[in-house]
């Protein structure tokens, strides 16, 4: 089996001891009196690092050009005082209503044309350069105040860029767009061919003639929604790198913004921002309108930490209990704060910070949960921020270590774009729903997985799965194949291959860009219909999606058993050189997904323990350079039984033999290495 070489232990950089252990703070919703008890009560729970000033434009620049920076003196001297880090914020997240009455026209657009107005927050179009120059004098006057500041331990650009206003269709976001594509393409021939105008009259014969992808009567040109896509994505990064560099120009301080790496937030392409980011950061909430929220949060961590290049990370926002914004906002059971975060932290992350520190009596966000919650300390919640509190800093030993995976997954912001625009074979198709189930199948077989983008390395990786890869260009997908046949697995499902990096289809049949490599071969797809289904040989079903596949030098491994396409391949596999590429030609039923993905994972050579498969249990190791933490956290509703050995950080106690772990607990099991 290959394994991957461990890198040399590196902290976070922000000097400060252990685990990071934070949360956002907004004083300018409370009195001078309710910060000293604030941060009275921050020590109290092991508070190290504080978010400020995020959403304090208003606050520090009360009228253009009027800048009242007493209170954050006061309130960043007062933690200071207390040995509490900073997280200082530029306050650019959302533009004061003084700004957008003053300036309407740096208001966003809808694709329907209609105006969005303030009230929210992110009122703002990215383009704009009304907003870029006045939000940059702000971060120039906060950057030169509190540069040098000994408490100030982190920069946080702006606040969850593009959360609301990450595609703006206004006038001065057509400019900009047309000015990103003549530096794309050179010359309008260029675009011409790759967004395939010969279709429906739509040949430009100049950039200016190009509008964003605005609300039209019939289909959109698909090419120009994805270019739209990524010109909004690198619009609002350069909005970021504006920032950061005000800030570097007096301060040596860390820069960073926190991403939103999250099953409903899909327009930034954070495998283009990574680089950008002194520290890898990440907001994630418990999403309870999925069917499965702790794998969903494990599929973000893992994500999360492949943007980070398997260094550590830091969880900038997450929820001790319920979110204000789902339609039911449920809260967390006891013990499922400390599961959550410890979930973070066994998948990487160094650092695990709340939104926010003390629950909000007004505003749109005042029924969501906090640190310390409107009830006060008399409270469960505020009783269980204590004790993960408490325990965060016991794993302080932890920090620096590494998560090691023998299995790589491929995900792409890019593909989600592609994959789910109209037109295509069925609107039933979700792309993320298919990461997220072939993610789960290996998350039940307790096998740990790096998430890594198109054409990144697959060096050190036994097997790579590939889960509608509709949009690969050219280079990526030969990664994939030169993968497998040096020796490697690929698992590689429906709807792969199909387009180029434009949406120009690949001829000659599908899954286009991978049928050398798995030796198959479709004429057309047959996705099928609402509510239908497909027998298949081995007594499961596929739903969803099926394809009329011919062998071209593979093997049947299930066959469909029903329909027209009956006795045709339905999973298939292929010796390519000296590895092994499978192919799943439809939706597979759980049970039958986890069967084919269990099989392509032991041939693969990556060790699967059946007594950690399934059952709602998640078992994750962290490495380090004399120790191993063993993270089982027990998402079920029954005890369960594991048998790793050690000290139990979460009880303070040894452990061995038969260890009962009940219904929704968390052990953090470190077992030392011997000396050779």
């Amino acid at each position: 089996m290959l394994t991957q070489t461990l890198a040399q232990p590196t902290a976070l950089g922000l000097g400060l001891d252990g685990l990071v252990f934070g949360c956002d703070y907004n004083p300018e919703q409370w009195s001078p009196e309710v910060w000293r008890e604030d941060v009275a009560l921050m020590r109290e729970a092991g508070v190290n690092l504080v978010a400020i000033n995020i959403f304090g434009w208003s606050h520090v620049e009360p009228e253009p050009g009027r800048f009242e920076f007493g209170d954050l003196d006061t309130i960043i001297d007062l933690l200071h005082q207390n040995g509490i880090g900073v997280n200082l914020g530029t306050g650019t997240s959302s533009p004061p209503p003084w700004l957008t009455t003053l300036h309407p026209e740096v208001l966003p657009e809808a694709a329907d044309g209609t105006r969005r107005w303030p009230g929210g927050r992110q009122a703002y179009c990215p383009s704009s350069p009304v907003f870029r120059q006045l939000a940059l004098e702000l971060v120039r006057e906060t950057a030169t105040r509190y540069g040098a500041h000994p408490a100030v331990r982190l920069w946080h650009v702006s606040n969850e860029l593009g959360c609301h206003n990450a595609l703006c269709y206004c006038d001065v976001s057509a400019a900009s767009f047309r000015r990103w594509l003549e530096a794309r393409y050179g010359d309008i021939q260029a675009l011409n061919d790759a967004w395939g105008t010969a279709f429906w009259s739509q040949r430009y014969s100049a950039f200016a003639e190009i509008l964003p992808p605005r609300a039209t009567l019939s289909f959109i040109n698909p090419a120009q929604t994805i270019d739209f896509h990524r010109f909004s994505s690198d619009e609002l990064l350069e909005q970021y790198r504006a920032e950061a560099a005000v800030v570097r120009e007096t301060s040596a301080i860390p820069v960073t913004t926190n991403f939103m790496v999250a099953a409903h937030i899909q327009n930034q392409d954070y495998w283009t921002w990574a680089d950008d980011m002194a520290v890898i950061a990440n907001d994630h909430y418990l999403d309870n309108r999925l069917e499965r929220p702790a794998v969903e949060l494990s599929f973000a961590a893992d994500t999360t930490r492949g943007l980070a290049r398997r260094e550590p990370w830091i969880l900038m926002e997450h929820s001790t209990s319920a979110v204000n914004w789902q339609p039911r906002n449920i809260a967390k059971t006891p013990g499922e704060m400390m599961r959550n975060t410890a979930a973070h932290i066994a998948r990487g992350a160094d650092g695990v910070c709340f939104f926010q520190w003390r629950a909000s009596v007004k505003g749109t966000e005042k029924f969501h949960s906090a640190l310390l919650p409107h009830a006060g300390t008399d409270s469960r919640v505020w009783d269980e921020s204590i004790r993960l509190g408490a325990l965060t800093a016991r794993l302080g030993e932890v920090r620096g270590s590494r998560v090691v995976a023998d299995v790589a997954l491929v995900f792409s912001w890019e593909n989600w774009w592609a994959a789910d625009l109209e037109a295509h074979p069925s609107s039933d198709f979700s792309y993320i729903e298919q990461v997220h189930r072939l993610y789960g199948a290996l998350w039940d077989l307790g096998v740990t997985v790096d998430v890594v983008a198109p054409g990144a390395s697959l060096d050190g990786y036994a097997m790579v799965v590939v889960p509608s890869l509709y949009l690969v260009r050219d280079e990526h997908a030969r990664v994939v194949d030169e993968f497998v046949e040096a020796g490697g697995s690929a698992l590689v499902t429906f709807f792969s291959g199909i387009v180029d990096e434009t949406d120009r289809v690949r001829l000659g049949g599908y899954p286009g860009a991978f049928r050398r490599m798995l030796g198959v071969r479709a004429d057309e797809f047959a996705p099928l219909p609402v509510g239908g289904s497909v027998a298949l040989s081995d007594g499961t079903t596929g739903s969803l999606w099926s394809e009329p596949l011919d062998l071209v030098g593979a093997e049947s491994v299930v066959d469909y058993a029903s329909g027209a396409l009956a006795g045709r391949p339905a999973v298939t596999s292929k010796r390519h050189g000296q590895g092994l590429g499978w192919y799943v030609s439809t939706q597979l039923e759980p049970e039958a997904l986890a069967s084919v993905v269990e099989r392509a994972v032991t041939e693969s050579g990556v060790a699967v323990d059946p007594a950690l498969a399934r059952g709602g249990v998640e078992i994750v190791r962290r490495i380090g350079e004399q120790s191993d933490w063993v993270f089982v956290l027990n998402h079920s509703d029954a005890t369960v039984v594991h048998h790793f050995e050690g000290f139990d950080l979460v009880s303070e106690q040894r452990v061995s033999g038969a260890v009962e772990l009940e219904a929704g607990g968390t052990h953090i099991i470190r077992q030392d290495r011997k000396a050779s």
